[in-house]
């Protein structure tokens, strides 16, 4: 690679300023207004704070690139690009720049003159490298996970987008990004269309397009759904007639989107899976429901439909092993629950539960580590459930 590419035999003899005896490059050069922008972008992509680059690594790229440079130019052009830099993150012309760095090159403030450069020179590598950017490399390797946790992203897409996370960084930061992430296995959507989806729903719900007033509108779509027939693929529910809703909240939770909106055929709230939507289309028509989605509330509802509870509300009482008390907590949270010891190993719990067939499961999911204690209808209930789950497999 052109990076790559090391000057043995004038190293040595350029540090005594004989650069121009040793290759005798004459007269006006190629393309050398491009010098500085190609320095720059060397930078970005192959230094870091850990990773220095010297002069002769510069050159020898711009050598790959057809442009000549000699050593006392590199240290001319960084000179030039953190005075520019330092112009436009400052919003100053160029002479309050120069300014700025000869009063803090004046104090002899060593932290203050490289706090204003871009590019620093590291004495003890001797290399230049490009300071800390706008964002903390961990700040980069998260946004990386989060693409690929998204389950509602594809594969493909998810690679596409983390490339353009990893250009924030520099290329080795870049390779430790992405082999971290790839080491998580996610399930993925075959829907390649998802992220058109979003935007397209966004749209529909958007009081303001291209700067001018617009009225959120209905959408329809056609929805899809596993076969057993064919899991390979998915197939259109209601043989590929069109849902008409009125779109009002993106959601998203365990890794998949979901659009909160208004049923035109069950004239109330429901949700749907945004990567299983196809062919969304605007229908010009203004939104229903506004009444009903102003009396919801996003996190109780989200508690509710997510969970699968969906029943009559009730207070409860229950008793867990200590064991299991990260995972009450993430059921319920701490806030109007109230928690207490019951003895060395159990604690208990009482929380207002909408009950249903799916409350049951998740509780008895924990086997005999958890008990339903109060109130005694809802245990007898319970005991029905038990009862009628054990007769699926006779006496």
């Amino acid at each position: 690679m052109a990076e790559e590419i090391i000057y043995k035999k004038v190293t040595r003899k350029a540090d005594k300023g004989l650069e121009g005896k040793i290759i005798a490059k004459h007269g006006k050069q190629k393309d050398q207004k491009l010098k500085p922008y190609l320095v720059l972008q060397y930078l970005l992509k192959y230094s870091d704070e850990n990773n220095t680059r010297t002069a002769y690594d510069i050159i020898g790229y711009l050598e790959g690139c057809g442009i000549h440079a000699e050593r006392r130019s590199i240290y001319k052009d960084v000179e030039d690009i953190n005075r520019i830099l330092l112009m436009l993150q400052e919003d100053v012309d160029l002479e309050e720049a120069d300014m700025m760095i000869a009063e803090a090159e004046e104090s002899g403030d060593e932290e203050e003159i490289a706090e204003l450069k871009t590019i620093r020179y590291d004495r003890s590598k001797k290399g230049f490298y490009v300071r800390q950017r706008k964002f903390d490399v961990n700040d980069m390797r998260l946004l990386a996970e989060c693409v690929y946790a998204a389950k509602f992203i594809a594969e493909g897409q998810a690679k596409r987008l983390v490339d353009v996370v990893c250009d924030f960084v520099s290329e080795e930061q870049a390779q430790r990004i992405r082999h971290n992430a790839f080491l998580t296995d996610r399930v993925k959507t075959d829907n390649r269309s998802v992220l058109n989806n979003i935007s397209a729903i966004n749209e529909a719900m958007s009081r303001h397009i291209d700067g001018q007033p617009h009225t959120p509108e209905k959408i329809s779509f056609k929805y899809l759904k596993h076969s057993v027939s064919d899991m390979s693929k998915q197939v259109e529910r209601k043989a590929g007639s069109r849902y008409k809703v009125s779109p009002y909240q993106l959601l998203i939770n365990d890794g998949n989107y979901y659009l909160l909106a208004f049923a035109d055929y069950a004239q109330d709230m429901r949700t749907y899976r945004v990567d299983r939507m196809k062919d969304i289309r605007f229908t010009g028509e203004p939104r229903d429901g506004d009444e009903i989605f102003k009396t919801i509330d996003i996190k109780s509802y989200t508690k509710r439909v997510f969970s699968m509870f969906g029943g009559e509300r009730k207070l409860v009482e229950m008793h867990f092993a200590n064991a299991l008390l990260d995972a009450v907590v993430d059921r319920f949270g701490t806030k109007y629950v109230q928690y207490g010891r019951v003895d060395e190993d159990h604690f208990s719990v009482t929380a207002t539960v909408e009950i249903s067939d799916q409350f049951y499961g998740w509780l008895l999911g924990f086997g005999d580590s958890a008990k339903l204690i109060y109130p005694e209808e809802l245990v007898e209930k319970f005991r029905a459930y038990l009862d009628k789950i054990r007769a699926l497999y006779g006496s």
